[in-house]
């Protein structure tokens, strides 16, 4: 029943207000996320257990800055698992002039 009911609740919602309430789910019960970039249409980084992409805002101005940034951690090998040489978590940033795709990571 209450499935039901938060299925109802959420199709009334615009969708930038759906958007909100799906990333605050998602804040919530976190995200195992990847990040992949790509350089002349080769992959050169991939980040894992990214939990979201966030836009930098000005300090002064609260603007948003052309790039988001997030921590993760490198998969060198790019074979989606934290291996042992691979286990401190980074901060990264992307900006808008760069490739890259923001995805659920396909192994458990």
């Amino acid at each position: 029943m209450i499935p039901l009911a938060l299925s109802a609740l959420f199709l009334g919602c615009t969708q930038e207000q759906q958007n909100k309430l799906g990333r605050t789910i998602q804040n919530y019960t976190g995200v195992n996320g990847v990040v992949d970039i790509y350089s002349g249409g080769k992959l050169v980084m991939r980040f894992l257990k990214v939990d979201k992409l966030t836009t930098a805002h000005g300090t002064d101005d609260n603007k948003p800055r052309p790039y988001r940034f997030a921590y993760g951690y490198i998969d060198k090998n790019f074979n989606y698992k934290v291996d042992p040489d691979e286990k401190k978590k980074v901060y990264f940033e992307v900006t808008n002039y760069e490739t890259y795709i923001f995805y659920e990571n396909p192994l458990p």
